[in-house]
């Protein structure tokens, strides 16, 4: 009898059918059963009820040990939506101080909030006030499903530094698809050190585990806690600002728009961050923060925006000392080397104007006067007169902005506090891109010798080469937090940065600019007994009046501060950055303003020069 083959294959073909379906439904019971936890966790609501313990949010001191923000109990009224059975409505609402328009509107965002789950506690109104918390919590038993979350809310001893501490808001879905320890209605930072410690700060949830009877009412704790992952408080921190300082210079900037950054040169630590105008920190606080954060966000001033860490502006003159240390750097210069100033620059039909001063100039002299025409005069022999030492105009432009990208300009410096502005260094290709390769000299970018044109720096930066030439040639990268608790700082913070510029020159800039506080520019920055250093600038301003700024440092040997003042549209540099900037000084190194100087106090504290600004984008 012939062997029928093709019945042969259809056995093979049905036995191989057979095992994948079993494979199948085996891939299957396992996904059910091991990998997919839904079936497991709607069994698990129905018995257990697991209570999420939020941990105590980490303190917040000045660098003396001063308490500024600290936590207050808030509480939360949260629902299972499932566990939910008929209830008075209108008691509830009384009870809580909703109207009943308010309280479906809250039922109905939650239902369309991502996440929802009808088994899992949803939030339904945040930042019960205490009374409403009493009066709730006597009368929980009337209204099945609903219970109390403890949650906290930052205070603050002291309503100042609101850019740098930040808040704290509601998490959103990206959060919660970002980091998987958030849940719908948790919180986290939101600016400041708030956000960019808020792993440290927020600490480690716990969890209760509850049992429920056959109705689905709580009877006690499981296994009488055993069971319990107790909550881990979040980190103190303790920030380099002296909030006195910070007080006094936010007193010093109302009414004016701008920035004060105060750093101690030696460790990079910021001792005081003014953005100006600024906010009550408090007003990010509670149940008020949505209706508040809408008007500073509508507000025409703009005091969310930090202009000390994120504005960008001409530096004005007081780029010069960098300047001239490129100069020396690069043997352009030498300390003899005088540039005339006829009144300015001038060169074929350029002009750059300059006030009155002797001439010709060499360079600390230039930098006491703040003489435009020798900055000008030194860029230009450096792009121009010597294509021999470098290839060409391009190449010679590109070793002018290494040097000053290692001073910090150009890019963030990578201080601890988010959203840190860049500012703006042209390079050769983005002068070739506008009138063409070979097409450009100095002449046509003279501006850029001057701190103007392109150039934009922040305050922050600004402020940076004041500390990296009170150091005499280095730096650490600024940063506002001094130490976290039970852990340490970024290396970064502790270790030296070197720009690209001999140490030899920087006590020759710190001259010059000591000779600028004695008889040149800062003399209002002259204090009779501490030596200061010091350069203004008088940044050009399209959109209105000039930009006041001043760097310095002090005392001028051994320096414990350096400081950058910028006031936009006050005008000359000597009007306001160097008055303030010396008053800062003076504040933080004795602690009062001497009686002598108490009327440049006042008229710091009652000036006004926010009525010359426009509404201008940064």
């Amino acid at each position: 009898m012939r062997k029928d083959y093709k019945l042969e294959k259809r056995k093979y073909v049905i036995a191989a059918f057979l095992i994948i379906i079993a494979i199948i439904y085996g891939f299957r019971l396992y996904d059910l059963q091991i990998r997919d936890t839904r079936y497991k966790d709607f069994a698990d609501n129905n018995a257990f009820f697991k209570k999420t313990i939020y941990p105590s949010r980490g303190l917040i001191f000045d660098r003396n040990g001063e308490l500024i923000v600290f936590n207050q109990p808030a509480y939360d009224v949260m629902m299972i939506p499932r566990d939910v059975e008929p209830f008075d409505t209108l008691d509830f609402c009384n009870t809580v101080s909703l109207t009943r328009e308010q309280f479906d509107k809250r039922l109905a965002d939650m239902r369309r909030a991502p996440g929802y789950s009808s088994y899992t506690p949803q939030v339904l109104l945040t930042h019960l006030s205490v009374e409403d918390y009493g009066r709730l919590q006597e009368k929980l038993y009337r209204f099945p499903g609903f219970f109390i979350q403890k949650r906290i809310l930052r205070q603050y001893n002291h309503l100042t530094a609101a850019n740098v501490l930040g808040n704290i808001r509601e998490v959103s879905p990206a959060d919660i698809e970002r980091d998987p320890y958030y849940a719908p209605g948790d919180y986290c930072g939101d600016l400041g050190v708030e956000k960019s410690y808020n792993d440290a700060l927020r600490g480690q949830k716990g969890f209760e585990i509850l049992v429920r009877d056959a109705h689905g009412r709580i009877q006690g704790r499981y296994e009488d806690g055993a069971r319990d992952i107790p909550a881990i408080s979040g980190r103190n921190l303790t920030l380099s600002i002296d909030y006195r300082l910070q007080e006094y210079a936010e007193s010093l900037m109302v009414n004016k728009i701008g920035a004060v950054v105060a750093i101690q040169p030696k460790t990079g630590e910021i001792l005081a961050m003014v953005s100006s105008p600024t906010y009550d920190p408090s007003k990010l606080s509670g149940r008020q923060r949505g209706l508040n954060y809408r008007e500073l966000v509508n507000d025409k001033f703009k005091p969310l925006f930090d202009r000390s860490l994120m504005g960008v502006y001409p530096p004005g003159s007081t780029f010069k000392p960098g300047q001239g240390l490129i100069l020396l750097q690069e043997n352009i210069v030498n300390l003899s080397t005088a540039y005339p100033c006829f009144h300015g620059f001038i060169s074929g039909g350029l002009r750059v104007g300059c006030h009155g001063h002797g001439s010709p100039i060499p360079l600390k002299p230039a930098l006491q006067t703040s003489c435009n025409a020798y900055f000008c005069w030194g860029f230009k022999s450096l792009v121009d007169n010597h294509r021999s030492k470098y290839g060409s105009t391009a190449e010679a432009f590109e070793t002018w902005k290494r040097h000053l990208v290692s001073m910090g300009y150009g890019y963030p410096l990578g201080t601890d506090l988010p959203s840190e502005g860049r500012g703006f260094l042209p390079n050769a290709e983005f002068y070739n891109k506008i009138y063409g390769k070979n097409r450009w000299s100095a002449n046509t970018i003279i501006s850029v010798s001057i701190g103007q044109g392109e150039i934009l720096a922040t305050p922050l930066q600004i402020a940076n080469v004041a500390a990296t030439i009170a150091n005499r040639g280095w730096f650490i990268t600024p940063h506002a937090v001094k130490e976290i608790e039970d852990s340490t700082i970024a290396e970064k913070y502790t270790t030296r940065t070197y720009p690209t510029i001999d140490s030899k020159w920087y006590p020759e800039i710190a001259e010059g600019m000591r000779m600028a506080v004695l008889g040149g520019t800062c003399r209002l920055a002259n204090l009779p007994d501490i030596a200061v250093a010091g350069k203004t600038g008088t940044a050009q301003n399209p959109h209105g009046r000039d930009h006041s700024a001043f760097i310095g440092f002090a005392p001028y040997e051994d320096p414990e501060i350096a400081v950058c003042v910028y006031v936009e549209n006050a005008g000359f540099g000597a009007a306001f950055g160097v008055p303030i900037g010396s008053l800062i000084i003076e504040k933080y190194l004795k602690g009062e303003i001497s009686p002598e100087r108490k009327y440049i106090e006042d008229n710091m504290l009652n000036s006004n020069t926010i009525i010359y600004s426009g509404v201008k984008k940064h």
